[in-house]
């Protein structure tokens, strides 16, 4: 069963991709992003006064790793996010998020000062090699955003979307490790509420508001009640409970699943077509997401992360 979740996790999170592109067509990102978060953020952290009171609290010393939170894993990482979507492929944006483990190996080693061995450091250099023949290759909206080298600025703006959102989940982990480790549910709702006002409060400076900048109201909320539904509500907490079960690396490896679903919705819904060129990124990328995974296997983690959730109580 956690394994059928694992696929239906990643299964359901690459429609948010298509949608998100869909909803854009309705209001501008930077607004987008302030809505979507901040009422999902409410939703949150609702549900956790009435079912888990006892979390819903902040100390002192937690304020500004909340605020860090809010500014890199919402605000610009949504931000970034939204803008590059317009002028990428749903299949290409999610695709430059499968450097996500990559990164997040790079921060966990400099942050917590985890094991990198030979092996692991050749999974992450081959995974760097497998994001250029896509990186490489651009499309008409793309180019006329113009952009730095081989690089479109969309593709930028989902680069960065990407560190921001590695960087946010460190903040997170770090939340919940401290003599007072927070909720993670708690940070997530506090976090998307902040993040939330930070891009209102940008909207109304860079939007064009008459009365408001959505262009068409019906489409807009449709699409950010099916994103509240479907990211923030049912794939981050699902995702949470499945690193009680997996690593993050076997996550990270069976997330590449994510693209190839994108990129099925982005044909099915936007009429959107990939190059052979996608495919064999995906292939060298699952090389070297395979010698990390396997290191990890060889050294345990795995096999202690199972054994753990196994004590634990069901869910």
């Amino acid at each position: 069963m956690p394994l059928f979740l694992v696929f239906l996790t990643f299964f359901v999170w690459s429609t948010s991709f298509t949608l998100a592109k869909t909803t854009l067509e309705c209001g501008p990102p930077i607004f987008l992003t302030g809505v979507r978060m901040f009422l999902g953020g409410i939703l949150i952290l609702a549900l956790l006064a009435i079912f888990k009171r006892s979390d819903f609290k902040i100390k002192k010393h937690q304020f500004f790793p909340l605020i860090l939170l809010a500014v890199s894993a919402v605000y610009l990482t949504n931000v970034f996010e939204f803008w590059g979507l317009q002028y990428l492929t749903a299949a290409k944006a999610c695709f430059i998020y499968s450097l996500s483990p990559f990164l997040s190996a790079l921060f966990s080693y400099i942050e917590f000062k985890e094991k990198m061995t030979s092996r692991k450091l050749m999974g992450l250099l081959v995974g760097f090699v497998g994001f250029f023949p896509v990186l490489l290759s651009q499309s008409g909206a793309e180019e006329l955003v113009g952009g730095f080298s081989f690089l479109s600025w969309a593709e930028v703006a989902l680069i960065v979307a990407t560190i921001t959102s590695v960087y946010g989940w460190i903040l997170l982990r770090k939340l919940g490790k401290d003599k007072d480790g927070m909720s993670p549910v708690m940070a997530n709702g506090t976090s998307m509420c902040l993040g939330g006002v930070f891009a209102l409060t940008h909207s109304l400076f860079a939007d064009s508001w008459s009365p408001t900048p959505i262009t068409n109201y019906s489409g807009f909320f449709q699409g950010v009640i099916l994103m509240i539904v479907i990211s923030n509500l049912i794939c981050y907490n699902l995702y949470g409970w499945l690193l009680k079960r997996f690593t993050a690396t076997f996550l990270s490896f069976a997330g590449l699943m994510t693209p190839l679903f994108a990129a099925f919705f982005g044909w099915l819904v936007l009429g959107e077509t990939v190059s052979w060129t996608f495919f064999v990124s995906v292939g060298i990328i699952s090389i070297g997401l395979w010698l990390v995974y396997s290191e990890e296997l060889r050294l345990g983690y795995i096999v202690k992360r199972a054994a753990k959730a196994q004590k634990e109580p069901a869910v």
